[in-house]
């Protein structure tokens, strides 16, 4: 399907071919992209983007022999169904959930649910294409979740990653979802979170991720209590492999805070690369030692531009008030322990402009034009320290080029500096709080557990 010794196009389903080429054995999709247009299965109507649901679909279709899923959320009902036919041909399919997602939504009574879960369920009913997680129970396809090894479930759950036959992996930022992917359906203006996916032919990476996913599955349902999620999977070093010519490095966490291979101290490890310009598209930025970085980069004259969900990027503990030199007390009037604003704002920093209800969901740098940053991790303790996640290190100039046209895309029309959202949260807060006051080294950030 990929096959051949150059550059292949960026044909993907769904949408026209791009411009740009690909390398050999990668191809990438990006659900808001310019030049693609698609058909959405929750409204009908044609829509501007490249069609990611089509991409798995197509992946799991191919399958022969086994199909090993590891995704926070899964409420795509056709994905489902194409996996429960799989299933039925003899193909080896197994899955693995965040416990939060692992009930199936028609099952659950709205009361018993907290705010959030009652919306997604309203959402998913409306779609009226049925419950995805209640077709794979039908089906008899085993299923686990984060609770497999006697815990009450890891920090959280977060891969997004989808391996056939020991070939195929596609991984990225999107869960399997309506609202990740495509919009939700009672609300016709969303055009599902900003994110992407990347689909990669290659045995040594297909291993990697196995490796990854039968740490999480054990002996799967009814065998040994032997399923390792979060912390107890022991971490270790990022390992890198070669996809058709491409070198492909790929670190699994967490770790633990004093290990010298965790997520934060690998991501300022990549950063401190950059010798010319860093482009950042990021849901969560909150990692002090990654601000820290990128002040020296800013320093020795590194261009950087950076973009973060607006939603996320005018919390008390975003590093993104550093960058712009605002402190913001939480909702305690307490301001986080070893913050450091800086004393002149970066002029390359804001939030792009979303329709109502959507999220920049990215999770990607791009570094001096040459390597792409990807992968489920949000740029946060939580992501490093305790849930379940995948960072990837892409060295290709030319998918680094399909990452900085979505940055384009993002940046035409992004609000930079102080926002008017963050204009007023700082007016409230500083009514409420004045400055502040200092949080003890050590506590606990108000909401830490809403961190993805």
């Amino acid at each position: 399907m990929l096959g051949g010794c150059g550059p292949s196009p960026a044909a993907l389903s769904g949408g026209p071919p791009a411009v740009l080429p690909l390398p050999p054995g990668i191809r990438v999709a990006f659900n808001h992209r310019g030049g693609g247009r698609y058909r959405s299965p929750v409204s009908g109507q044609w829509r501007q983007g490249d069609d990611l649901e089509a991409l798995l679909l197509e992946s799991i279709r191919g399958a022969r022999r086994e199909i090993l899923v590891a995704v926070q959320e899964l409420s795509l009902p056709a994905v489902a169904q194409a996996l429960a036919e799989r299933h039925r041909r003899g193909v080896r399919v197994r899955v693995v959930l965040e416990n939060t997602y692992s009930t199936p939504w028609s099952q659950q009574h709205p009361v018993d649910l907290p705010p959030h879960q009652r919306l997604r369920q309203q959402q998913l009913a409306a779609l009226g294409q049925g419950d995805a997680v209640a077709v794979l129970q039908r089906a008899g396809i085993p299923l686990i979740d984060d609770t497999a090894d006697g815990s009450r479930g890891s920090g959280l759950m977060h891969h997004k990653f989808l391996v056939v036959d020991g070939q195929v992996v596609v991984t990225g930022s999107a869960n399997f979802s309506p609202s990740c992917i495509h919009g939700d359906a009672d609300a016709p203006t969303t055009r599902g979170n900003v994110n992407h996916l990347i689909r990669f032919e290659s045995p040594a990476l297909a291993g990697l991720f196995a490796e990854e996913f039968a740490r999480l599955w054990g002996d799967g349902p009814g065998g040994a209590p032997d399923s390792r999620f979060g912390i107890a999977k022991g971490g270790g070093p990022a390992r890198v492999v070669d996809v058709a010519g491409t070198p492909v490095e790929v670190l699994f966490a967490p770790h633990r805070r004093s290990d010298p291979n965790q997520g934060l101290a690998w991501l300022e490890a990549q950063l401190a690369r950059a010798r010319q310009r860093l482009d950042l598209a990021l849901f969560v930025f909150s990692g002090q030692n990654l601000a820290d970085r990128l002040q020296e980069l800013h320093a020795r004259g590194v261009k950087i531009r950076l973009l973060a969900d607006p939603g996320f990027a005018v919390r008390a503990f975003s590093e993104v008030l550093d960058l712009l030199a605002v402190t913001l007390p939480d909702q305690d009037c307490r301001i986080e322990a070893g913050n450091r604003a800086w004393s002149q704002a970066l002029e390359g920093v804001g939030t792009p402009r979303l329709a109502g209800g959507d999220k920049l969901h990215h999770k990607f740098a791009v570094l001096d034009g040459r390597s792409v940053i990807s992968g489920s991790f949000n740029w946060s303790p939580s992501a490093a320290f305790q849930n379940d996640e995948t960072l990837l290190l892409i060295h290709s100039p030319l998918l680094a080029r399909h990452f900085e046209a979505e940055m384009d895309r993002l940046w035409r029309g992004a609000e930079l500096g102080i926002s008017g959202r963050l204009q007023r949260k700082l007016a409230q807060q500083r009514q409420s709080c004045g400055s502040g006051t200092p949080r003890a080294a050590g506590g606990a950030p108000a909401m830490a557990s809403t961190i993805p």
